[in-house]
């Protein structure tokens, strides 16, 4: 597969954007928000919450520092931002079943249940930016 290609503008912004948004939520895994993320961790995951929310604040840091300055492996991060993404989703469905609170924002089953579709925004939004799925396809074409 290609590791990188060329983006435009926009994806460009909307990728910092993105990048910046996912160095913030990693902090904020780490520091201020520590308790609400536990919030999301299913309790049917071996581990305890504190360490499952450091874990991945770790690697929301990561992937957003990775994706805004590591240019020739971008479209593997856009790929593995939605991978995350994906693997998150489980800790926002059990929030939602289990009627937990979180950020002052997620205090009612209807706004807990709107979170759920933001989720393929994410996707997407990782993979677009990134030059992901062009990426894949032009690989294709050259295979």
């Amino acid at each position: 597969m290609i590791k990188s290609v060329e983006t435009t503008l926009t994806q460009n912004i909307f990728r910092i954007l993105l990048s910046i948004f996912m160095v913030f939520a990693g902090f904020s895994h780490l520091t201020f928000n520590r308790v609400e993320f536990q919030a999301q961790v299913p309790d049917w995951i071996p581990l305890s919450k504190d360490l499952v929310v450091v874990l991945s604040g770790i690697v929301e840091i990561s992937l957003g520092l990775g994706l805004a300055f590591w240019k020739k492996e971008r479209a593997l991060f856009g790929w593995a931002l939605a991978l995350f993404f994906v693997l998150v989703f489980p800790g926002n469905v059990a929030q939602y079943l289990g009627h937990k609170d979180a950020f002052g924002a997620l205090d009612s089953d209807n706004a807990r249940l709107i979170r759920l579709f933001f989720q393929p925004v994410l996707i997407v939004w990782a993979l677009w930016s990134a030059g992901s799925y062009k990426a894949w396809k032009n690989s294709e074409i050259e295979d």
